[in-house]
């Protein structure tokens, strides 16, 4: 079992920043996958990004060049560095841990991109 905590999200006003950060009870060494997702009102939940044990990142269209996922082994902690924030990016963010047939997910934290 591995939970996940999410923080960092918040209103920001368009073209700001935010970095939001996801704690894990496990050693994020031992999970093979680590990501963020995202959930605006009415939609499907979406990749935002990834990134493997191996540090292979792998990111949407649509945020590739604004936002970075990174990792910090020793706290268990991942991060979601994002700027340039636009109002279409406001959703729900979750924290995801893959190592197959584990499957975990975050409670989520809202970012708002609003002037």
């Amino acid at each position: 079992q591995v939970q996940l905590v999410e923080s960092g999200g918040g209103l920001v006003q368009p073209g700001g920043s935010l970095r939001l950060s996801c704690a894990t009870s496990r050693s994020i060494f031992s999970i093979f996958r680590m990501g963020w997702y995202r959930q605006a009102p009415g939609k499907q939940r979406e990749l935002v990004a990834t990134i493997t044990r191996r540090d292979m990142t792998n990111y949407a269209d649509s945020v590739r060049g604004r936002f970075t996922i990174s990792r910090d082994n020793a706290k268990n902690t991942v991060y979601l560095q994002m700027n340039s924030l636009k109002p279409e990016d406001t959703a729900v963010y979750y924290c995801n841990a893959w190592s197959s047939p584990e499957d975990y997910w975050g409670q989520g934290t809202q970012v708002t991109v609003s002037e």
